[in-house]
């Protein structure tokens, strides 16, 4: 848990979820700095649970990691459904989707910056 004199940072914050996520099996964890793009926030993670059952747990586990060594309870939206959930800590947004509801969405594509944007396509 953080003490009065640690400082949060959403690097830390980040790096927390990160954990959490591998430790729960969450796949194809993807990681965009958004820092300079947008005020909603430092970083999104993207990530992936095999099942509806899957993603609720990743969620709720991840919810009360970042509870538990922050003090801050992030927003959470979705779980009971258990397609997309999304965890919003303040600095560090979470995508956790069933991958057929992910493809749909296709949410990287939107924040990842383009491989080549100067780039003309005929």
């Amino acid at each position: 848990m953080v003490t009065a004199t640690d400082t949060v940072t959403s690097d830390k914050i980040l790096a927390t979820i990160l954990q959490s996520l591998t430790d729960d099996k969450a796949e194809d964890i993807v990681q965009i700095d958004l820092r300079g793009k947008t005020a909603i926030g430092d970083y999104m993670v993207i990530c992936s649970g095999r099942s509806t059952r899957q993603v609720a747990s990743i969620s709720e586990k991840l919810a009360q990691t970042v509870k538990d060594e922050f003090g801050v309870t992030p927003k959470t939206e979705g779980k009971d459904v258990g397609d997309w959930v999304l965890i919003d800590t303040g600095d560090v947004i979470v995508h956790v989707f069933r991958p057929e509801v992910r493809e749909f969405y296709q949410l990287e594509k939107m924040w990842q910056p383009m491989a080549n944007p100067g780039a003309v396509h005929n």
